[in-house]
């Protein structure tokens, strides 16, 4: 399976140059990192070439790493139904760096990048509704970067009293919340275990050798 998906990954590096910068195969999976400018040329490719004919976009999605100069990698997975096989893609983007839209080559990537677009703040390029899909209207920031604060954010509902959209702060009871993380039995200091007052001293279980019924 590995020297197969190896074939694979060499024959779309030497299909795609200029826009497949690498191919590695690595426990039963094949990713394909792509040029950003060149990824809907890329993924046309894999549509319609023979060998692969990932006829598929099952999912576009993000990863962030703040350290890196190009902070997001977006990453798109494949499915080809007529060779049972898949396929990772992937690609690096920056804040302020779009990312071509291959809303043309899939029509359910238009979706997926609004998704990307809300919870990352990666931009899509020629998107045809670029626009949030899953957080509340007028939500600031991007809730999947690692630098999200958790805390200092409002949230929006509609009031059904006040008969308008209004704006409460966010509480996390949790962070008030403390914990010693010990075990009851590491942090025990008593004698007598909780439950031990139920033992009876008459019981079978208690009674000692010589002891009459």
């Amino acid at each position: 399976m590995t020297g197969t998906l190896k074939d694979l990954g060499e024959h779309i590096a030497q299909s795609l140059p200029g826009a497949a910068l690498k191919a590695e195969a690595r426990r039963g999976e094949l990713t394909v990192t792509v040029a950003r400018a060149e990824v809907a040329r890329a993924l046309t490719f894999l549509r319609d070439d023979p060998r692969c004919r990932f006829e598929m976009l099952i999912d576009v999605c993000g990863a962030d790493y703040p350290e890196r100069p190009e902070r997001f990698e977006v990453v798109y997975h494949l499915l080809s139904i007529a060779h049972n096989r898949r396929l990772r893609v992937k690609l690096a983007a920056g804040e302020d760096t779009p990312v071509p839209s291959v809303a043309g080559v899939y029509s359910t990537a238009a979706w997926f990048e609004r998704e990307a677009w809300d919870l990352f703040g990666i931009l899509f390029a020629d998107h045809p509704d670029l626009r949030r899909i899953l957080t509340d209207y007028g939500f600031e920031g991007h809730p999947l970067r690692k630098d999200f604060p958790l805390t200092g954010f409002v949230e929006v509902r509609y009031d059904d009293e006040q008969k308008r959209v209004v704006y409460d702060k966010v509480k996390l009871t949790q962070d008030f919340r403390t914990f010693d993380f010990l075990s009851p039995w590491e942090g025990m200091t008593r004698q007598i275990l909780p439950g031990d007052e139920k033992a009876d001293a008459a019981s079978p279980a208690s009674a000692k050798p010589g002891d009459k019924a």
